[in-house]
């Protein structure tokens, strides 16, 4: 399976193309936020969302059936971005089931902020 693909569709939300990279009875986890969805209930969330959506795989791993990416996601205006870190599960060329965990980007709290504590990434 095309991941580099995967994600270009579902930041351009193209609901038909995200549709073919999943098994009819694949589902998507969003545990941060306690949503389960079938795929047509996933590519309403996703296509539904406000705004228009670049970004980049940041990183990818692969552990047998299982592909793993950490993607910056941010809005075309740069007003918004976000990391999103998946768990794919993939069988027969498909998506069987996704685990997404979706952080918005800021800078650190301020209490770690006063401690002086850890410094920029980038």
């Amino acid at each position: 399976m095309d991941i580099q693909r995967f994600w270009k569709a579902v930041l351009e939300q193209d609901r038909d193309a995200i549709r073919t990279f999943f098994d009819d009875d694949a589902y998507v986890n969003w545990p941060c936020t306690n949503e389960h969805f079938t795929v047509e209930a996933f590519l309403e969330a996703n296509c539904a969302y406000p705004g228009d959506w670049d970004g980049e795989i940041e990183r990818m791993e692969h552990a047998g059936n299982l592909v793993i990416t950490v993607t910056h996601v941010f809005s075309k205006d740069r007003s918004a971005s976000f990391h999103a870190v998946s768990f794919l599960r993939i069988e027969d060329g498909k998506i069987q089931s996704m685990d997404e965990y979706w952080s918005d980007d800021g800078e650190a709290p301020l209490w770690r902020r006063e401690l002086g504590i850890g410094e920029p990434i980038r």
